[in-house]
């Protein structure tokens, strides 16, 4: 038996989710030696363009944001520590489904429209590979309702249920009252350069809900960096001494915390309140990643 290396699989379902809702984390446990993985579920084809100057890749244009967007991601990866990205399926396989109740849900190729069983297959043989302990993801409503993500919650949960690997599974959220507090900072900042967000406008959980509160602080320029790599979907400025607030192509102000948050989803819960590898087992044969 040998002390098996902390391995961290994250799947998310566009490029930027990974910086926006769990950059910090990536950054955190990288620096701190853990094999982190990333699987990326689509291209982001269908992702709405915030430079004027990249408007023509947009997919009722000429359709080239999804080739772009892997541009972005491979900058963010590196920013961030990932050791091992991967396209579900192969790049390509199954294409940005675009928001709920849009036509583009109907495209052939469209990620939402994919067959789960052949998804989560595709996601199985990536665990398998991998070995991780520790599967990160979203939460059942995907955390907004977007169908790519609610998607990517099935075939996780569908990929790692029979998983000897996979010890914990954690959703990613928002805390309602870190990201109150986030807004009322920058609704003190002169001239910000976007609309504060209305009442309950931000996707949030209620504080009870959470389990896990992973510290961020140290990671936040890794952080900033991935999001800054994701030109086309998100816009930064830093405000007055250096902090950090960026938007999304809506223009609503969004803080960035010292601090990304988790629920739980299966596993045991011991020693998981400030880690997700928290109190597993040190001593375990998994091999090598391959």
């Amino acid at each position: 038996m040998l002390s098996a290396p902390r391995r961290l699989l994250l799947v998310h379902a566009h490029p930027d989710d990974e910086s926006l809702t769990t950059g910090g984390t990536i950054a955190r446990y990288a620096a701190a030696g853990a094999h982190v993985s990333l699987v990326t579920c689509t291209l982001g084809e269908e992702g709405e363009i915030i430079p004027d100057s990249l408007a023509q890749l947009a997919s009722a244009a000429s359709d080239q944001l999804g080739g772009y967007r892997v541009g972005e991601l491979r900058q963010a990866c590196e920013a961030l520590g990932v050791a091992d990205h991967r396209y579900l399926g192969g790049i390509g396989r199954w294409r940005d489904s675009g928001m709920a109740g849009t036509a583009t849900n109907e495209h052939p190729r469209a990620f939402v429209a994919g067959d789960l069983a052949e998804q989560a297959l595709a996601l199985r043989e990536v665990l398998d590979q991998v070995r991780p302990q520790v599967v990160v993801t979203y939460g059942p409503d995907g955390g907004y309702g977007h169908p790519d993500h609610v998607r990517a919650h099935e075939i996780t949960m569908a990929a790692t249920a029979e998983s000897p690997y996979v010890e914990r599974v954690f959703h990613t959220v928002a805390s309602r009252s870190a990201t109150a507090a986030g807004v009322a900072a920058l609704s003190t900042v002169d001239n910000l350069p976007y609309r504060l967000p209305k009442s309950d406008e931000l996707p949030v959980v209620e504080d009870d809900e959470i389990t896990t509160v992973i510290g961020i602080a140290d990671s936040v320029p890794a952080k900033v960096r991935g999001l800054r790599a994701h030109a086309t979907q998100i816009s930064f400025t830093e405000l007055e001494d250096g902090v950090p607030c960026y938007a999304l192509s809506n223009g609503v102000a969004q803080p960035v915390l010292d601090a990304e948050y988790y629920v739980l989803a299966t596993g045991d819960p011991e020693g998981a309140a400030d880690d997700l590898f928290g109190g597993l087992a040190s001593t375990v044969d998994t091999g090598a990643p391959r």
